[in-house]
Formats: C-alpha cells, structure tokens, sequence
C-alpha cells in the first residue's frame, strides 16, 4: 500500500511522474504539500530519476487553498486570539520550502487553474506546459490577503517585477496564451496534450548527464530556497495581520459568493 493518500506516484525509464489527486479542485493544505516533498526527495534518492513532471488529476491544477473548509475556518478563528494557531500555516509554508531544496528539474503540467498558492506549486517547477483554458491567478488581494507561498519571491524572477506587480494588484486570471507570452509558461498546446508534452520534456532533460544536470541546476538555483524561507516568513506576517481584518472576512465571502467584494479598508 502507497504511504501516499493524495497523490500517485509513477516511474516512467528517468523520469518521475508525481500526480495530484483531490479533484476536482486539488484544494491544497500541509499534507499535499508534505506528500509532493517526500515524492521529490524519494527521487532526489533515486539514481534512475532524473527529472519529474508534476501533474494533476480534476478540473484544476491546483486551486490554492479552500477558504470554504470548516477546519480552516476554525483555525483562521483561533489565530485571531492565539498567534500560535498559525503554525498549521506555517508548517504549511516549511513545507513549500522543501520543494524548493529539491535537486533535480520539475516540469509541471498545468492542464486547469493555478491559483494563489496553488500559483507558487506551479512556480516552483523548473517548467510550465500549459493550454489555452488554463488560468494562472494569485487572487491574494481579492481575498483582502498578501501574496504567499514564496510568490514574492518567484513571481517577479520568472516574469520581471513589473508583470508580478500586475498579476498581485489585479488578481486577474492570466490565459494559458498570456502566461506562455510573459513567460509564466513555456509551452502552450491543445488541453488533451498537456501532460504528454511535459512528459516529452522531461524525457529531453533526462537524456542529459545527472551528474551535469544537478550540478547546473544548483548553479542556477543557488539560494532561491533561502530566498523562499525569506519570502514566506514575511508574508507568514502580513498574512497574519490580515487576516484579523472584517476586508478579508468579506473577501473570502464574495469569492465564494462569485461577487465583486465590498472592502471597507479596514
């Protein structure tokens, strides 16, 4: 029996094939994202592994996290009066961060929704295959929230500190087609093909030398895990605060309610 509950884990020749699977919406919190860490240690162990694709089962890639959840909404309620509930959060983010420590090259193929931590999951990946009806969003401040999962510090690297302004200020939903212009993504293919052509990809990679290939990503990676933990530790903060506030209440509301909030600023 798989120690995995929410994910699958595949061997293909070199490469790793790890798959969400909580659809339709593949909502994430500390055991997914724990999950999809050990996968990527298990091959970081394995000599035959040289690259993986990490892909999704449902409707989405990864819809964040799900605000509608009881469990959730007791801890968002208890972290208002005890900042010590705030490390299931905060695990949460140690466990981002493990992702990043990872050594070998990720492909990940984002065949539906991406959104707000489920942005920085995609992110993480050395690379992004992508279609037309994909939608890449880090809707933070439509939530009356601050980017996190490390977003602060990987967005603006992979698209230029102007486009991440753009994405964080607007919580628009960037197209399969925009994403691939800005650089979000790499390819963009028809939606039925996504995970075959990141599949193809990481095959490219692995007929590369292993040996060259985490020497070089480490060279091209150097310190982006610590700048992660960085990111996260601050955003930890400003998430903290803010959720305390009556604009997040009603954010988290008028998503659930497909609305256009009403914020009172404070």
């Amino acid at each position: 029996m798989s120690k995995y509950t929410d994910i699958g884990v595949e061997k293909h020749g070199h490469v790793g094939l790890i798959e969400i699977r909580k659809p339709p919406l593949n909502f994430f919190d500390v055991s997914l994202i724990n999950q999809i860490a050990d996968a990527l240690e298990e091959f970081d162990n394995d000599i035959e592994i040289r690259a993986s694709v990490l892909a999704a089962q449902g409707k989405a890639f990864c819809a964040g996290a799900d605000f509608s959840d009881p469990k959730r909404q007791e801890q968002e309620e208890s972290a208002k009066t005890d900042p010590a509930a705030n490390l299931p959060i905060n695990h949460l983010y140690v466990q981002a961060v493990r992702i990043f420590r990872n050594k070998k090259p990720i492909v990940a193929a984002v065949h539906g929704a991406a959104i707000g931590g489920g942005l920085g999951l995609a992110v993480s990946a050395d690379f992004r295959v992508t279609c037309p009806e994909a939608r890449f969003a880090a809707n933070f401040t439509k939530l009356g929230f601050h980017p996190g999962f490390g977003l602060t510090a990987t967005l603006p690297e992979l698209v230029g500190k102007n486009n991440a302004e753009l994405i964080f200020y607007t919580s628009r939903r960037v197209t399969g087609e925009e994403a691939t212009r800005m650089g979000l993504a790499n390819v963009c293919v028809p939606q039925d093909q996504v995970r075959a052509e990141a599949m193809k990809l990481a095959q490219e990679i692995a007929e590369c030398s292993p040996l060259g290939l985490i020497s070089t990503r480490a060279t091209m990676r150097a310190g982006l895990a610590d700048r992660v933990l960085a990111a996260t530790n601050h955003e930890l903060v400003e998430q903290t605060k803010l959720r305390a506030t009556e604009d997040f209440k009603e954010g988290v509301k008028a998503t659930a309610e497909r609305r256009v909030a009403n914020f009172k600023g404070r």
